[in-house]
């Protein structure tokens, strides 16, 4: 019982070698529990559905195995249910050895391989038959409009199948894709042609502009860390993950569980700013960063930019991976809790505690199964050490329970909607429970409804400045010309902190110590607001 495909695919042999070179203990969560990945889900069928091309594995009455490829128009391999695929066999060289193999033998193993995004599935079944006197059955499998004479179908039992990592997979690209690619270019060009030629020029080149990968040969930003985009992948209808590269493939900078990249990202306007992202890909991983965008219809443009503009070929020249939301070192167990996209920085911090063996629980709230980033993954990697909850079906997170049924030196991690985060302090707070074991990160800086403007006079600069209750004292500040240090600009890293002179602030951020606060008289004007009407800062 578990995961179906390892079931079949870890034997005794394959078991022993995983033990001598000591991925054993990695697998063993496959293994136990209720059956999984043998059911074709949306993720799977759509994957399987979008290629034009597949490799089969056949057995023959000799032992050996025989690999062919089979190739179609897109979608020609059907989905029939959740447990059967099968395609249409075209007249092809007339060896007929699969075939006759499968009625020998009617096990299969089939690789599904998309190039581009460098993802494959790999799936193991057993075949039947369709004969061409079985009408109906053919009917469901013969693709319209394609020239080739099918000779018979197959039906596959699904048995198990497995995601592989996309390791050592080189990016290919067909030629329909590569001239979908260069359409806007070869448009760009014919265009800028004819403006040439209705003013006299006629010594306009018509050969094609450079492409690396999706789009012209570009980069943005300006700092120490080359990355380039190497594979963009659909997560949710919102959500989309970018694997960043070093463009001449070298190791990148190690990182640890909750870094964060700072991603300069380009403007409609021509402006280019700097938004923070999670690295949600294994922190042991040194070959890609993965970092995923929530689109933000409503924001300030950012993410609507990344989705936009983040082709395969992109290079960001970034700076150093950085860290304001650390993992504790020690042997206490941990608790997460993830809102929506929260889950990026909580999905990376709880692979790295289940790697060190030490006990944890992840909890994940979403609105619905199809909105929440890498559910299925996790879901599989952690098993009973992870439970969803979903507000569309009224599933509850109760932050109470959670709270008081974890151990006494239990360190619980929280990030999400400022909202989730306000509670879990609050609940942390009834329950006496000591602040230095709650631990949260914001992406955003969120705005109170009882927020009112105030006025901030900045005792070094001799400046006073009207902040409006829309605006940060930060960018308050910035707008004024004030030179003031900031990084994450959302209260995880005090960069910005500021003594305060008089006033009495209302802190709002996740790192400053009550040390800090109360004798250093320290505030984070990124996120903090004043109590009163007037803050003095020393800066």
């Amino acid at each position: 019982m578990g995961h179906r495909f390892a079931e079949i695919a870890f034997t005794e042999s394959v078991r022993d070698i995983q033990q001598a070179h000591g991925s054993r203990s990695s697998y063993l969560s496959m293994e136990g529990g209720e059956d999984y990945n043998h059911l074709i889900s949306e993720q799977e069928a759509k994957f399987i559905t979008e290629r034009d091309s597949f490799y089969m594995a056949s057995v023959s009455e000799t032992g050996w195995p025989y690999v062919q490829h089979r190739g179609g128009p897109i979608g020609f391999m059907r989905v029939l249910d959740e447990k059967t695929i099968g395609f249409a066999d075209f007249s092809g060289n007339r060896q007929y050895v699969s075939t006759g193999n499968f009625r020998k033998d009617n096990r299969v193993a089939l690789f599904f391989m998309d190039y581009p995004n460098r993802r494959r599935l790999k799936l193991i079944g057993r075949v039947r038959e369709i004969g061409t006197d079985d009408w109906d059955q053919l009917a469901q499998l013969e693709v319209d409009n394609y020239r080739a004479r099918v000779e018979r179908g197959f039906v596959i039992e699904v048995e198990g199948f497995d995601w592989n990592c996309p390791q050592h997979i080189t990016p290919r690209y067909t030629e329909s894709y590569i001239e979908e690619l260069m359409a806007p270019l070869m448009a760009e060009n014919q265009r800028l042609k004819e403006n040439q030629r209705q003013k006299g020029h006629q010594d306009i080149s018509d050969g094609p502009s450079k492409v690396t990968g999706q789009a012209v040969d570009q980069s943005i930003g300006s700092g120490p860390l080359e990355l380039v985009v190497s594979g963009v992948r659909q997560l949710t209808p919102r959500v989309r993950t970018f694997e960043l590269r070093h463009p001449e493939g070298i190791e990148l900078p190690e990182i640890t569980a909750g870094s964060h990249l700072r991603i300069p990202v380009l403007l409609p306007s021509g402006e280019t700013i700097i938004r923070h992202y999670s690295i949600c890909s294994n922190p042991v991983r040194r070959d890609i960063y993965e970092i995923a965008v929530l689109r933000e219809e409503g924001g300030a443009g950012g993410s609507q930019a990344v989705h936009d503009q983040f082709n395969l070929g992109l290079t960001l020249r970034c700076k150093l991976p950085d860290n304001y939301f650390p993992l504790h070192t020690d042997d206490r167990p941990a608790v997460f809790i993830a809102g929506g996209i929260g889950i990026t920085p909580i999905k990376a911090m709880a692979q790295a505690i289940k790697a060190q063996g030490r006990h944890m629980h992840l909890h994940y709230a979403g609105r619905n199964y199809h909105e929440m980033a890498f559910r299925d993954r996790l879901l599989r990697e952690f098993g009973d050490d992870m439970t969803v909850y979903r507000s569309e079906k009224n599933e509850r997170l109760d932050i109470h329970q959670v709270l008081s049924t974890a151990p006494d030196n239990t360190v619980i991690y929280v990030c999400g909607p400022g909202r989730l985060i306000d509670a879990v302090v609050n609940v942390a707070k009834e329950l006496n429970i000591d602040p230095k074991r709650i631990r949260f990160e914001r992406f955003t800086t969120e705005h109170h409804a009882n927020d009112r403007p105030i006025t901030v006079e900045l005792a070094r600069s001799d400046v006073s400045i009207s902040v409006s209750p829309d605006i940060s004292i930060l960018d308050a500040m910035l707008e004024a010309g004030i030179d003031a240090p900031y990084s994450c600009g959302t209260g995880n890293c005090k960069t910005c902190a500021v003594k305060v002179v008089a006033g009495d602030p209302e802190h709002r951020d996740s790192v400053l110590t009550e040390f800090e606060r109360q004798e250093s008289q320290l505030m984070c004007p990124c996120v903090s607001r004043a109590v009163g009407d007037t803050l003095i800062l020393d800066i």
